[in-house]
């Protein structure tokens, strides 16, 4: 069974009907007995990253969350749930994150580009992923496959073996990660049509 983690931030429900109509087994999860009990977890979230730490503190799934990819679960983040897993945020001030995976998360800055004027914040719609490794939830999916974004803030990993893809807007950014058992995602697959739900499936079925 699957858990998506209900902390009061994200869109869960649109993105437990994409991984039903993906034939995954999904359950809504919202303490830490939940999150142990799943056999794999992911952390969704649309919002500020500061008001989902301290959520996540408030309702101590911080630990569990750790120990569930500690434990070798899968796990996958999307949109929120991959800036989370990084050391610290700059949106709104310098917020400290999971530290799971080195680096920060910065702010789109187009100053002094000369296309700028044609580059919009947040980074909202379609866009192309550029396959740098093959996680496990690429499998059967090209580089180049579109998928649906809505953010201001991307991720800067310390480490450049962690980048599973990068998008182009206004010159390459992060757009997932994977390390180990850890994948994550800036784009929305739940909204990605067939291309997000065959990496749900991907997923469910590892």
């Amino acid at each position: 069974m699957i858990g998506i983690i209900d902390y009061g931030m994200g869109n869960l429900h649109s993105v437990r009907k994409a991984f039903i109509a993906a034939g995954a087994a999904v359950d809504i999860v919202t303490t830490a007995e939940g999150i142990r009990g799943a056999d794999k977890i992911v952390l969704p979230g649309v919002g500020a990253f500061r008001d989902a730490i301290a959520t996540l503190e408030e309702k101590k799934l911080i630990e569990p969350i750790l120990e569930s990819m500690r434990s070798g679960k899968w796990f996958l983040g999307i949109c929120l749930g991959l800036q989370l897993l990084f050391d610290e945020s700059e949106e709104d001030g310098r917020y400290k994150g999971l530290g799971v995976i080195s680096g920060r998360v910065i702010r789109f800055d187009f100053g002094g580009r000369t296309n700028a004027p044609d580059l919009k914040i947040p980074h909202m719609g379609w866009n192309a992923l550029d396959i740098r490794r093959k996680a496990p939830i690429y499998h059967n999916i090209a580089s180049g496959a579109h998928v649906y974004f809505v953010h201001s803030y991307y991720v800067a990993p310390t480490d450049d073996d962690v980048v599973a893809t990068t998008t182009d807007h206004g010159g390459p950014f992060v757009s997932s990660i994977w390390k180990d058992n850890v994948m994550a995602v800036q784009f929305h697959p739940e909204k990605s049509q067939v291309v997000g739900l065959k990496m749900l499936e991907n997923f469910a079925k590892l």
